[in-house]
């Protein structure tokens, strides 16, 4: 099973228990598991077995369709996913206090070489749309930017993210008075 998977259905475990104000001791009662093997799976440390499984999403009193209904493997990266800072996912790893931390996203992408950078936009600036031949990922520091896909426009504010395929004909423009600042990963896809 691919990291990603095993994270989005950890992920998965954790939010239907709390959507359902299910203590992890009462979810594993009703799955007739640890309490131990519920948190391990919830900060996906585990993997469990079919049968665990089933028990824990019946256990929840969930569909196993709806359950599994669009969880994806790496290979079935959509070509631009948009997350709003609200939409990102918190989560909690035992034996520590104060630490939070937000999810943004949870992807495979195999073989690759990061290039990691912090792009200022200065309110005037323009160029073409481009393409790169890159997996790339965009959090904005600061300002709003409107980025570009073809004919398709998209507003975000600090906070916000997205990632997508660099293939697609893009480009960003700071629709603010100040300099907009965003972080920028670059996932290069190594050629065999």
């Amino acid at each position: 099973m691919e990291d990603d998977i095993l994270i989005q259905i950890s992920n998965r475990i954790k939010d239907r228990r709390r959507d359902k104000n299910i203590t992890v001791q009462e979810l594993a009662t009703r799955a007739n598991v640890s309490k131990g093997l519920i948190s391990q799976i919830e900060n996906s440390r585990t993997i469990p077995s079919l049968m665990v499984l089933i028990d824990i999403i019946k256990a929840l009193e969930i569909d196993l369709n709806i359950f599994f209904k669009d969880i994806q493997s790496g290979g079935t990266l959509a070509p631009l996913i948009i997350r709003k800072q609200a939409e990102y996912d918190h989560f909690e790893k035992e034996h520590a206090e104060g630490f939070h931390y937000q999810r943004i996203f949870t992807r495979s992408i195999k073989n690759s070489t990061v290039d990691i950078v912090i792009l200022e936009l200065e309110p005037n600036a323009h160029r073409p749309q481009v393409e790169t031949e890159a997996f790339e990922y965009k959090y904005i520091l600061s300002g709003q930017v409107k980025y570009l896909f073809g004919e398709q426009q998209y507003i975000l504010n600090a906070g916000d993210s997205m990632l997508f395929d660099g293939r697609l004909p893009h480009t960003p423009q700071n629709t603010g008075k100040e300099i907009a600042r965003m972080l920028v990963v670059y996932f290069f896809e190594e050629k065999d």
